[in-house]
């Protein structure tokens, strides 16, 4: 029994009496005597600050107010604004008052770090409120642009310690990571854990495991519940795969996962959450060894670590900061001097175009399906537009009912900007969204001004909001609210109005600060998009896996937008994709025609983009980094010279042959393969000796062939897009191309087709699916209610290759396909391999 395997290890304190049972009397009172000797307290083990950042002959507060002081000036060169110094004086006095200073030192500190090694990164969440935060370049939401509610940051009230998010490029927030660890040690810093809990198909796959089932069919019935299903086990799924819900022995099994499900599997590591303490962290928290090395865990999540007011810095991973740090260098490189972030022009006419026109493959947050139908109704053109943009298309105002109000009122404010009016002293509140809340910070505003609250108690507010569906915390305010607001001459009715909205926003308010970080990453992207499209590519195909779109669809957009994209090959590529020069030959060309690959209107201003070795299958990074590193030698002079110099298996050579990519030195795929294939490792002795036999020269493969091999290798085709040479069959069918559909009116019962790039169910749109299709000439955004999804859902899950057929909708540059019936046409493919990308 485990008494017999550890003894003397109980978890739990005995009572006296149980104690006198097993002691002599005298034992016993000796450790009273033991413990009158004891001088400690349970407040000792209080978490202190590392001190590490504050340097000597300083205090915390006068550092942190020489740093604040010192690049409050570079931040703004032609002098401090007033507001901006005031406001940077309030929160150091609060900070001081709290005790804060090293909290506010070692994010600074962590910060300093990254730019020292040119990692991009930015603070968000609710410390882009904090002027002090923006001055130390923790943040970038300038506060003499913006309307801060520093509350939502610090407050008395709360009395805990505030939480700074700060995003790292994510392929090099391991550094600083690694730094952390270095800088405090290991047993001063660790992440913290998170709790995963048994969800519908990891229950069905331990129950089934425990059970005895076979593998396949554990498979098999956990694939068929799709995340639309809801949570829990759907006997109509098992029908489905002709198994009978009601045998003993599946119903056992479905029984046991409901069972599971909502209740804690194992410890994960947080996302970024990062404690760091002046003393060993064991004596206050359980730490135990991470699965990656070099980490640390602690055994608890972020909700009890804020309990204990630990120190926790959100140190996270953004891909898009990875993506825009690689485009500004290429931009920077094709400038000739560095080109940053705060390079970007502001408030660029094109750019707002092409947002109003929802061309925003690839870009930062407005790039899914319903960010991409609210842009040409919301016409951002400004960057607090895109601020309300960002919020707008979430669950809070979403379920609020928010959205169409804030639209009305904002095609009313552009015809007549007197005409909006809002409810006394609310409107310093309610102003920059036209009288429509929308953020957290609003909700603060309106209870301070109209009901009476300070900014603390407000704070308060907002945090129970976010738990009222758990604890009905939030009305433990609502005497407060309203007789607040009767107070001060408000009607009954409207304070209870006002009451029932932010019950409303519930959990599900957006802050406005998180937004407004996100929203300059919106307008960067979005201008690099515009302005240097080649260089947007190549940043995030070097940053993969990144956003909505496949590496297929990225590439297809930019070739749309006049960027010219060239091969991976053995002779020019890189691992990374690179940018470079137009051709001042006709061999590039004339190359490029031999193979079949389209060609295509291109920008005289943009670069073209080559592909990277990275996007070959089965070729890794160190094989690449050998093939460059010998062709800086001397360039290869046929395929044995490569696979000799590069010291490449026959794996390697196959995989380059597969992806094209040795087309300059054996010409098409078919020879390239036979050549690839032919090649044998000889001894090294006899790697010099030339080999005398016959040459095989084989015919190029067809273009269907070349199509399905690209797919294969590289995921993606450079050639014709493969709906082009079905466009026969289809057009047969009437089934229309997306460029069709785009000049057809709205009303009209239509057919289309394409290959299934994404589908996307979010937690706001009632079971409703969005899937884009794509062929030769565009995308087209389909909409799958309820009942349809019901209907067709095999078709919906499965096809690669799915025709539609339903109405035609269109608002203004609003299109969709609403579907009324889905027909599988994949075997049209063939053996061509597609994915898509699937959100929920």
């Amino acid at each position: 029994c485990g008494f017999e395997l550890e003894r003397h290890a109980e978890r739990h304190l005995r009572s006296r009496v149980q104690l006198a049972q097993r002691y002599p009397a005298d034992t016993l009172a000796a450790t009273l005597d033991v413990a009158a000797c004891c001088d400690f307290s349970l407040d000792e083990l209080t978490y202190e600050y590392p001190e590490e950042v504050v340097p000597a002959g300083e205090t915390p507060s006068s550092y942190l107010r020489r740093l604040t002081y010192e690049d409050s000036n570079w931040r703004y060169p032609q002098g401090v604004p007033a507001r901006v110094q005031q406001q940077v004086d309030k929160e150091l006095a609060l900070i001081a008052e709290l005790g804060y200073e090293k909290y506010f030192l070692t994010v600074y500190d962590i910060v300093r770090f990254a730019r020292s090694r040119h990692i991009l990164c930015q603070g968000r969440g609710s410390a882009a409120n904090s002027a002090v935060c923006y001055c130390l370049g923790v943040t970038e939401v300038d506060p003499d642009q913006s309307t801060l509610l520093f509350e939502r940051f610090i407050s008395k009230e709360r009395n805990e310690p505030p939480d700074i998010d700060v995003d790292f490029e994510h392929e090099r927030r391991e550094e600083v990571i690694q730094y952390l660890y270095q800088r405090y040690g290991r047993d001063r810093a660790a992440l913290t854990a998170t709790v995963i809990s048994y969800r519908t198909r990891s229950a069905l796959r331990d129950v089934g495991k425990a059970l005895g089932f076979d593998a396949a069919l554990i498979e098999q019935v956990a694939n068929n519940h799709q995340w639309w299903d809801g949570k829990g086990i759907q006997p109509e799924r098992l029908q489905e795969l002709g198994l009978d819900p009601n045998e003993l022995r599946l119903r056992q099994w479905q029984e046991l996962s409901r069972t599971l499900i909502g209740f804690p599997r194992h410890l994960s590591q947080h996302t970024g959450g990062f404690v760091i303490a002046k003393g060993a962290l064991c004596r206050m928290v359980p730490i135990e060894n991470a699965s990656m090395p070099d980490r640390s865990v602690i055994q608890w999540d972020k909700d009890d670590l804020d309990a204990l007011g630990l120190l926790k810095v959100d140190v996270l991973a953004l891909g898009m900061l990875t993506a825009l740090r690689k485009a500004l260098d290429f931009i920077g490189q094709q400038r000739g001097h560095a080109f940053e972030l705060q390079d970007i022009p502001k408030e660029d006419k094109a750019t707002y175009d092409m947002i109003c026109e929802a061309d925003t493959i690839g870009v930062f947050q407005i790039e899914s399906r319903a960010q991409m139908s609210m842009l040409p109704r919301l016409r951002p053109r400004e960057f607090y537009d895109l601020v309300v943009e960002v919020a707008l298309v979430r669950p809070g105002p979403i379920q609020g009912g928010m959205v169409h109000p804030y639209l009305e009122r904002r095609e009313i404010h552009r015809r007549d900007p007197s005409a909006i009016t809002y409810p006394p002293r609310l409107e310093a509140a309610l102003q920059r969204t036209l009288g429509v809340p929308i953020f957290q910070e609003q909700v603060m505003q309106i209870v301070v001004l109209a009901a009476g609250f300070t900014p603390g108690e407000a704070d308060e507010l907002r945090r129970s909001m976010a738990a009222w569906r758990r604890k009905g915390g939030v009305h433990k305010f609502k005497d407060k609210v309203i007789q607040g607001m009767v107070a001060n001459q408000y009607e009954q009715a409207f304070a209870e109005q006002i009451f029932n909205q932010i019950q409303g926003f519930g959990e599900y308010g957006f802050p406005e600060s998180h937004a407004a970080s996100f929203a300059l990453l919106v307008y960067a992207s979005a201008w690099v998009k515009c302005h240097e499209p080649a260089a947007f590519l190549a940043g995030l195909l070097n940053a993969q896996p990144l956003g909505f779109y496949s590496p297929s669809q990225l590439v297809q957009d930019a070739r749309r937008h006049g960027v010219e994209v060239r091969p991976p090959d053995v002779m020019e590529s890189h691992w990374d994709c690179t940018l470079e020069g137009r051709p001042t030959s006709s061999v590039g060309t004339a190359r490029r025609a031999q193979a079949g690959r389209q060609a295509s209107v291109t920008r005289d201003d943009q670069a073209a983009v080559r592909l990277g070795l990275r996007l070959v299958a089965g070729l890794s990074r160190q094989a690449a980094d050998r093939i460059v590193r010998a062709r800086e030698q001397a360039l290869f002079t046929d395929v044995d010279d490569l696979a000799r110099r590069a010291d490449l298996d026959q794996g390697d050579m196959r995989a380059l042959a597969a992806g094209d990519a040795l087309m300059s030195l054996s010409g098409h795929r078919r020879q390239q393969v036979w050549e690839a294939s032919a090649l044998h490792r000889a001894p090294l002795l006899l790697r010099e000796a030339p080999v005398e036999e016959d040459w095989l020269t084989l015919p190029q493969a067809p273009e269907g062939e070349e199509i399905v091999f690209d797919y294969v290798s590289l995921g993606l085709t450079l050639r014709r897009h493969p709906l082009a040479l079905l466009r026969p069959k289809l057009a047969a069918q009437r089934l229309s191309t997306a460029q069709d559909l785009r000049d057809f009116p709205g009303g009209r019962l239509v057919r289309a087709c394409g290959i299934v790039t994404v589908r996307q169910q979010p937690a706001t749109a009632s079971g409703v699916i969005f899937v884009t299709l794509e062929d030769e000439t565009g995308t087209v955004n389909v909409v799958v209610w309820t009942h349809v999804r019901d209907r067709f859902r095999q078709a919906l899950l499965q096809a690669r290759l799915l025709a539609v057929y339903g109405v035609w909708q269109r608002e203004g540059e609003v299109r969709h396909l609403i579907a009324h019936y889905l027909r599988d046409l994949t075997p049209l493919l063939g053996s061509l391999a597609t994915t898509s990308r699937d959100f929920h």
